[in-house]
């Protein structure tokens, strides 16, 4: 064989046909042809001669050849600019039966880039016998048989094609015997052996037939078949089929054992010759995989897979037989009808995982492919995605389609989609195919804080400690990562002048906020503060809420007495006739307490007596009552320790000293309180000089000094909280009680005239005439007298003095 094939390879001539085409003088197509089977490094053509260029332009541009399926079976000499055979190639093996069988080449070059069409076109040797399926068959035959009486009808393949396929068919000796030589639908030719002259079994039994096929080929190729022909005796009809070619059609993947066609074959002859059984004649090895003949039924049914895609028609020989020796051949032709069995396949080309919010509406997704391998209505495919979603689908191409978006994003409401393709062919039943994808939503910073509360209230004790923590607030914001990060800023506002930073802090982290200084609830009772709350977005997105301290009083405040006025130099007395009743009002202690609640809620109560048997005090009220008649036992001069308590825990207290004069007239009881301001005007001059005496030494000085700065600072504080606090102070002024029934306290009001002398320590009292004033003051010094008098008479005076009291002229 090898040498066969390489005579014909010096016989063959190589043709080149050229047919250069020029686009934008780039690229050209130049055709060859070459036989099957020359071997490796045989020459196929001149390509640098042909299309006019350096074979140097070739090793200088780079050229190589570019085959799609990556064969070698053409290569390129670059030094020489022959395209030469880079390995065998068989035609058979290549293209099967198609023709013309070619191979299409791409030579690139660079420098600048060409492009060049090299169309190698195989010719096909004649490198291939005819051969038949079988080397021998037996055939049996009745000697009466007519002339003209089919026997045989057989076929021999060829892989070669044109002048080298198969040709036609010979039969030796032609003595009985002959053939006709036919051909099939699809152009294969069959040869049908017939019965040429009348048989005689006595003279010749059996017959030793050769049926030869040969091609078109130079040299001449064939193939042959030994046919051993048996001659029987007398049976004189052969098998007549039904029809002369049997169509039938089958779906594809029926099941194994599906009935296809039923043959039907008749004999006229009786008994054993009468009987027919049917069998397969001529078909490829695959179909006998597929069918299954029954030989005594003629039922072709299936036996493997059966599929559309693969092959959609089979043609198959059938030959009837009797027991006679007798046959008859027919053609089944199956038509393989495609059934809805592939669904659609989905191929995701081209997809984004994640998508901003604000994305416009039409805002590429994803691409995908959509096929079906089916055919007819089968293989069209209707696709879709899940409804109530913001996307659609648009089909931009043939099998592409475009997810795009079709509406508003919101990441706070739906963060992630679940999107479903569902391709859907036009079968029936159709078949579909879903695929599913995560789009994530990607976070845009399109939502502000929001507080738990668009107002807050808290309350904080007086007298807190500085860095107290009294309130936190909390915003959250429905976006995410550095979009939800949520600040918190205290807003500059005023509070009694000054800045309310200096006040209240806001952590800016957890949104505590703090007391910077302790609070005191008689100069603060409440504190408004705005907060803003601010995320970390850009631009930052804040909201704001109002948060109100409410201060909450403490029992810090002592009460404080307003009368009687307590003077360190003059001495009150209340006067009580010996004639008062039980019950009689001596005086009333009013006091009050700058706390609020049950702070300042007082109540009095006597603490000490001279005669405790006599007075009684009010709880609620702090009025002084006898509590019994006064008789001539009882002391002029009484002196009673009054105790006011608040209701707070602890309670503070203050205490009040009234002096009561029980007397009918003055002049009863002014030597009395004479003697009395004198030790204490004897006291106070001793004190005096041991104050004047220790003021020599200059550290006790200065540490006086600062006492008594300490003490007017405290005295000055402790006057404006009360006479400018807000608390009710009870108008009431015993000093000017008053019955109009006549059963007052002091029915009768006296004046009297003091006169007094510089030396000596007595006084005279002069008893005046009626008046409206029923308390005494007298000054114990005898100096000065006229001028203190006066001065108190202007302290007592003033609108916001707690006490008035008139002074005698």
């Amino acid at each position: 064989m090898h040498s066969f094939r390489m005579a014909r390879t010096v016989k063959w001539q190589v043709r080149a046909f050229i047919l250069v085409f020029l686009i934008d003088a780039t690229i050209c197509q130049i055709r060859y042809s070459v036989p099957e089977e020359m071997r490796k490094g045989s020459f196929v053509g001149n390509v640098a001669e042909d299309l006019g260029i350096d074979a140097k332009r070739l090793k200088s541009g780079g050229a190589r050849i570019v085959i799609s399926d990556s064969s070698e079976y053409i290569r390129l000499d670059v030094d020489k600019g022959n395209l030469v055979v880079g390995e065998r190639i068989d035609r058979e093996q290549l293209c099967g039966q198609t023709s013309p069988c070619s191979l299409n080449l791409e030579m690139i070059m660079t420098n600048p880039i060409q492009l060049h069409s090299v169309v190698v076109e195989v010719l096909d040797v004649n490198d291939n016998a005819p051969a038949f399926q079988e080397k021998e068959m037996h055939l049996e035959i009745l000697e009466s048989a007519l002339p003209g009486t089919e026997i045989l009808q057989v076929s021999a393949t060829d892989p070669d094609v044109g002048i080298n396929a198969l040709h036609g068919y010979t039969i030796h000796p032609k003595t009985h015997f002959n053939i006709k030589v036919s051909s099939s639908p699809n152009g294969h030719k069959y040869a049908q052996l017939y019965l040429s002259e009348p048989l005689d079994r006595e003279k010749e039994g059996k017959l030793l037939l050769t049926l030869t096929a040969v091609d078109g080929g130079e040299p001449q190729r064939s193939g042959t078949l030994k046919i051993h022909v048996t001659v029987r005796d007398t049976n004189d009809n052969a098998p007549v089929f039904m029809q002369s070619i049997f169509k039938a059609s089958v779906k594809e993947n029926v099941p194994g054992g599906t009935l296809v066609v039923s043959l039907s074959a008749t004999d006229a002859d009786e008994g054993i010759n009468g009987h027919v059984t049917y069998h397969f004649n001529r078909m490829s090895g695959n179909v006998a995989e597929l069918f299954h003949l029954d030989e005594n039924t003629g039922d072709l049914t299936v036996t493997g897979i059966i599929d559309y895609e693969e092959n959609k028609l089979y043609e198959i020989g059938v030959q009837a037989k009797d027991q006679g020796g007798q046959s008859t051949s027919t053609n089944v032709i199956i038509e393989v009808i495609d059934v809805n069995d592939n669904p659609p396949l989905i191929t995701l080309t081209s997809f984004s995982n994640a998508i901003a919010e604000d994305s416009p509406s039409g805002t590429t997704v994803a691409i995908i492919n959509v096929k079906d391998l089916d055919s007819g209505k089968n293989g069209k495919v209707d696709c879709s995605v899940n409804s109530n979603i913001p996307f659609v689908i648009h089909s931009s191409l043939k099998n592409y389609y475009t997810l795009v978006t079709n509406g508003v994003l919101d990441r706070e409401r739906n963060p992630v989609y679940n999107i479903t393709f569902s391709a859907v062919d036009e079968g029936s039943p159709p078949l579909s195919t879903n695929k599913t994808i995560t789009l994530r939503i990607a976070d845009v910073n399109d939502n502000a804080p929001i507080f738990e509360q668009s107002y807050y209230e808290a309350s904080v004790m007086e007298n807190n400690s500085p860095g107290l923590s009294v309130f936190s607030v909390k915003a959250r914001d429905s976006d995410s990562g550095q979009n939800a990060r949520v600040s918190y800023l205290l807003i500059d506002t005023e509070l009694n002048g000054s800045p309310i930073s200096t006040y209240i802090s806001v952590n800016a982290e957890s949104g505590v906020i703090q007391a910077l200084r302790s609070f005191d609830y008689e100069q603060i009772k409440t504190i408004h503060i705005f907060v803003k709350g601010q995320d970390g977005g850009s631009p930052p997105l804040s909201s704001n809420t109002t948060v109100r301290i409410n201060i909450e009083d403490q029992n810090d405040n002592s009460p404080q007495v307003l009368y009687p006025v307590q003077t360190g130099g003059s001495l009150v007395a209340e006067m009580v006739p010996r004639s008062a009743d039980v019950g009689y009002l001596v005086t009333k202690v009013v006091a009050v307490d700058v706390d609020s609640g049950q702070n300042a809620w007082l109540s009095y109560k006597l603490q000490k007596a001279t005669d405790r048997a006599l007075f009684e005090v009010g709880l609620q009220n702090g009025e002084i009552r006898t509590i019994r008649q006064v008789t001539d036992k009882d002391a002029v001069k009484q002196r009673l320790t009054v105790i006011v308590e608040d209701n707070g825990q602890p309670s503070r207290s203050a205490t009040v000293i009234v002096n009561v004069v029980v007397a009918d007239s003055f002049p009863e009881v002014l030597s009395e309180f004479t003697e009395l301001t004198h030790d204490k005007e004897y006291n106070d001059n001793l004190t005096f000089y041991l104050v004047l005496a220790l003021a020599v030494v200059s550290f006790l000085f200065i540490t006086c000094l600062v006492v008594i700065i300490s003490v007017k600072i405290y005295r000055w504080r402790q006057s404006r909280i009360l006479y400018h606090s807000n608390l009710p102070v009870i108008p009431y002024y015993p000093p000017r009680y008053s019955d109009t029934l006549g059963t007052g306290t002091l029915p009768h009001v006296y004046n009297y005239e003091v006169c007094r002398t510089t030396d000596s320590r007595k006084s005279d009292c002069k008893f005046g005439r009626a008046g409206s004033q029923n308390v005494l003051i007298m000054d114990p010094s005898c100096t000065g007298t006229m001028q203190r008098i006066q001065s108190e008479k202007s302290i007592l005076d003033e609108p916001d003095s707690p006490l008035e009291v008139r002074t005698l002229t």
